[in-house]
């Protein structure tokens, strides 16, 4: 059944009411901001490792691990979905939001139990990331290991 045209006005205005209007800069400000500040934690994280003696490799060893655990503890308490509601895409520095991405998956399906719950639903989401890293890096690999033959 067709509506009217004076239905479809009506409808019109009340999704234009009720979808949220964004700012495109200030959104990109805020991401800026908040994945700026991760990158800063993670840069003071190495400064004080290297701080302690350790080199490079080691510190950004320590960097990758301390982040990674602040970013499931962050989820876990339910304050990293508040930073990313804020942040957007600032929040998706690669590894804090790949920590972010698997424990929000694991804490959604605890319900379901260890093994169908969190042991098949936690790559839910990090899942496809992993796939398409490990393929493309393999398909880099190839092209690499072609371009030194030639």
């Amino acid at each position: 059944m067709a509506q009217s045209s004076q239905e479809q006005k009506k409808y019109e205005q009340y999704v234009k009411e009720v979808t949220p209007v964004h700012s495109l800069p200030k959104n990109m400000l805020k991401a800026f901001l908040v994945g700026g500040m991760i990158c800063v934690i993670g840069q003071w994280i190495i400064n004080m490792a290297q701080g302690y003696g350790l080199d490079q490799e080691m510190a950004g060893s320590w960097c990758s691990g301390i982040l990674v655990l602040c970013s499931v503890v962050l989820t876990g308490l339910n304050i990293y979905p508040k930073i990313a509601k804020f942040g957007g895409a600032g929040t998706l520095v690669p590894i804090t939001g790949f920590a972010n991405s698997v424990a929000a998956s694991a804490i959604e399906y605890q319900k379901e139990g260890q093994v169908m719950g969190i042991g098949c639903k936690i790559f839910t989401i990090a899942g496809p990331v992993i796939l398409y890293g490990i393929f493309t890096s393999w398909i880099l690999g190839v092209f690499y290991w072609l371009w030194g033959m030639m």
